[in-house]
């Protein structure tokens, strides 16, 4: 599968605190950001569903055989010299066929993508969906992780005392918002990480998500 037609958004997380926005100054001169440099767990678009169908190239609605979907999607990070992320999720999927008990098997994907277009590694696991006969539901849980150098994932020291330099107004720079400058903008893209998780599609798969 190729995740390059996949629209990988929403990379950049900046968490602004208090009463201030992005690029206002603070009641101590400063403009006041809080950014996590821990990878930000998602799904990208197309990926979080998936559906079977009885025959192949038939995709009518009569032939769909199972459709399962990604939901539940948490993460949490730690720091042990590296940033490691793990990823857990729900798949819940539904059938057509219900009179006898029946086991499905789903591929997935993690990826770790740097600064929005990047894939640096990529896993491919599987989640296992058993169906009781009569049962038209069934769900399983899954997780992925990713490892993040801490180094690679941190702002340089300048970019930081850059955002974060008191500003007075009236000051020259007290309009200027620094994350527009194109060495911020930069730096903040090169050390934003992402764990993506998603169903691993085959191109046909992919098509009908996109175009159904």
């Amino acid at each position: 599968m190729k995740l390059s037609p996949i629209a990988l958004t929403g990379m950049l997380a900046l968490a602004l605190a208090g009463c201030s926005r992005r690029g206002e100054i603070d009641a101590t001169g400063g403009i006041v950001a809080v950014r996590s440099a821990c990878p930000v767990a998602a799904i990208p678009a197309q990926t979080g569903d998936i559906t079977l169908f009885t025959a192949p190239g038939r995709t009518d609605a009569a032939a769909i055989d199972v459709v399962a979907d990604i939901t539940n999607l948490r993460s949490t990070c730690a720091d042990n010299g590296q940033f490691y992320t793990e990823a857990t999720f729900t798949v819940n999927a539904r059938r057509s066929d219900a009179s006898a008990a029946r086991q499905v098997i789903l591929p997935y994907f993690s990826a770790v993508v740097r600064g929005g277009n990047a894939v640096i590694a990529k896993r491919v696991g599987q989640v296992t969906l058993n169906f009781a006969a009569g049962d038209y539901r069934a769900s399983a849980q899954a997780k992925a992780g990713s490892y993040v150098d801490k180094a690679a994932a941190t702002l340089p020291a300048e970019i930081q005392q850059k955002i974060t330099a008191k500003r007075k107004a009236g000051d020259a720079d007290a309009a200027i918002d620094p994350f527009a400058q194109p060495d911020v903008k930069a730096a903040l893209q090169k050390t934003s990480f992402e764990l993506l998780v998603g169903f691993n599609l085959t191109q046909d798969q992919l098509r009908y998500n996109a175009t159904r």
